[in-house]
């Protein structure tokens, strides 16, 4: 098994069951395992949301991230989004509070999918933004995974970001393992053997790879899975070529910094 690398989400995913709304003060939970530090600069769209989940941003002052993660929509100034820097203690890191979130309503549902916008405070000058695939050709392949989360299963959160890659998981096989499974909506990444996952603390990070034209373009967002790293239990992720219309518009909606 490669060495532990994990992303700690909030509000664990435990034995299956899809990760519950955290509060300000929920306990983080799921990350990822398998994976090394990542290189400073080399994944700058990621950040780390203060209730312990992962976020890409999506433009200036808007950070894409999961619906399981906030509470609901409104006026919300309680989270805190750093930027900038893999070590959450690093001198480049930029921290803004948010001021508003949005949480897709219809996440629960079969077509609805696990993901919300936030906005800060204030624009992020000149920050690194990821782009949504807005369709399903890079729903294949090889991707990239990273966060702050457990280097194990129920392990502590990490100070430095991690990065892991992991295979696509066909639906057909993914729904052995998640019957449940929201197949026009979610899509799964792992090893059939485990070793390499998100997990406690992962939850609400991008998923991504390169497009045709080497630019990173993200196709997943943590959401859940059983345990982290399991064999037979790959991640289960947002599937943002099939979501990616309802993002852009609520940003558009949101005002796009």
């Amino acid at each position: 098994m490669a060495s532990a690398v994990m992303v700690l989400a909030a509000s664990a995913a435990v034995a299956g069951q899809a990760l519950a709304a955290p509060g300000p003060s929920s306990d983080p939970s799921p990350a990822v395992v398998g994976g090394t530090r990542a290189a400073q600069g080399e994944f700058p769209f990621v950040v780390r949301l203060s209730m312990g989940c992962g976020g890409a941003m999506y433009s200036p002052n808007l950070v894409l991230t999961a619906a399981h993660c906030v509470n609901g929509t409104g006026n919300n100034t309680s989270i805190t989004a750093t930027y900038g820097d893999v070590d959450l203690q690093g001198s480049k890191r930029v921290t803004r509070q948010s001021n508003y979130v949005y949480r897709n309503p219809g996440y629960t549902t079969a077509t609805g999918g696990d993901w919300a916008l936030i906005r800060l405070s204030s624009p992020i000058p000149n920050a690194a933004t990821l782009s949504l695939a807005t369709s399903s050709a890079y729903d294949t392949g090889t991707f990239t995974i990273v966060g702050w989360g457990a280097a194990s299963e129920g392990g502590a959160q990490q100070r430095y970001l991690l990065k892991a890659q992991v295979p696509l998981v066909a639906d057909t096989t993914c729904k052995t393992s998640y019957p449940s499974l929201k197949a026009p909506v979610e899509i799964c990444a792992g090893y059939k053997q485990g070793g390499t996952d998100t997990c406690q603390g992962d939850s609400g990070g991008p998923m991504f790879r390169r497009d045709n034209a080497n630019n990173w373009v993200q196709v997943g967002i943590v959401s859940y899975g059983k345990g982290c790293a399991r064999a037979n239990y790959p991640g289960v992720y947002a599937q943002v070529s099939a979501l990616s219309s309802a993002i852009a518009a609520k940003a558009t909606e949101l005002g796009r910094g």
